[in-house]
Parts: C-alpha cells; structure tokens; sequence
C-alpha cells in the first residue's frame, strides 16, 4: 500500500500561513470524524467557524486542551470558546495529569498532522512552525489511537460545566479573549 509523509514548514517572512491552512483543510475536509491535541485553542472567525460547521454537520469533533495551564491567561481564553463550540456539537476534553503540549490532528483513519503549530493566532502569524502530514500512513492510526487514549484520563467539559462557572470568570475570559492576537 502506497502512502504519503509531506514535511513542511512555515514562516511569518512570508504571505504564506501554511500552518492554519493545512489545519483549516484537515477541518473542512473531515467527514467522519476530526481529532484534536493543542495546548492553547485560541481561534480566529475562519477556524471557529470551521470547526462549528465540521461538528454541525455530523462530523465528530474532538478537542482535547489542558487542564493545567502554564500560562492562565492563556487558558482562560481557551475556555471562552468553549460554550459556542459545545453548543455546535463539538466535544471538548481537559487533560486533567497536567499540561499536555501536543499539537496533533488526525481525521477519518486517512491524515493526521503532528507538529509545532498551536491553534492560535502566534503560532499561525508570528512565529516559525513545521510539521509532518501523513496520508494512509500506518501513523494515522497510531496518533489516532494516542488521541482516544489520552482521551480515557480527560475530564469532558459539558455545556453544563461551563454555564456553572461564575460571572467573574467568566466576564474576565471575555475580557481577556479582546486580547486574543497578543497570545
């Protein structure tokens, strides 16, 4: 059986956003299913837009961030995101050992990604990334099985969860979201 390994890079010197383009790809051509590790979820329109779409339309979305951040600031943006993309369909999980710093995707047993870039604008248009992609590689399978076990020591985040969490939180995580390109 044939299949592909494509190295790749990206860099904020360029007009290119190769990092958020072969995220972006990954999301809108899932069908089946889309699985993602990164440590911080801090999303532009394009890519929450995508990922509410991808879930919307029956595709099962995945997103596993930390539990245990190492920069709260961080972590209370990530958590902004949480009620709209639950509310599409998404299922989010936290990695509740501590804080996990993969950034992998994988989707319908075909392509997976593993690499530097974090789903976050820095990551996307500030700073130096590569990855590998993989086609009906036998790592496909592998990071997809990483993902659903990592997935059994995870604590699911419910709509329930996030509409208990205080006013105060809640009011700073907005605040702090307006902040979102610096992170």
């Amino acid at each position: 059986k044939g299949y592909f390994v494509q190295p790749y890079d990206d860099s904020p010197l360029d007009r290119e956003s190769v990092g958020e383009t072969v995220y972006l790809d990954l999301i809108n051509r899932a069908s089946k299913y889309l699985y993602i590790f990164t440590p911080y979820l801090i999303l532009d329109n394009e890519m929450l837009s995508a990922l509410c779409l991808a879930a919307q339309s029956g595709v099962d979305v995945r997103i596993i961030t930390p539990y245990v951040p190492d920069k709260w600031y961080v972590h209370m943006v990530t958590r902004s995101y949480y009620q709209q993309l639950l509310s599409a369909g998404v299922r989010i999980f936290e990695y509740t050992p501590g804080f996990i710093h993969a950034k992998m995707f994988v989707s319908d047993n075909t392509t997976a990604v593993v690499g530097t870039t974090n789903v976050d604008f820095r990551s996307f248009y500030l700073h130096f990334e590569c990855g590998v992609a993989f086609y009906l590689s036998p790592v496909v399978a592998q990071v997809r099985d990483d993902i659903l076990k990592t997935q059994n020591i995870c604590e699911e985040i419910t709509l329930q969860k996030v509409r208990a969490v205080r006013a105060p939180a809640r009011i700073l995580r907005s605040l702090l979201r307006a902040f979102a390109p610096l992170m």
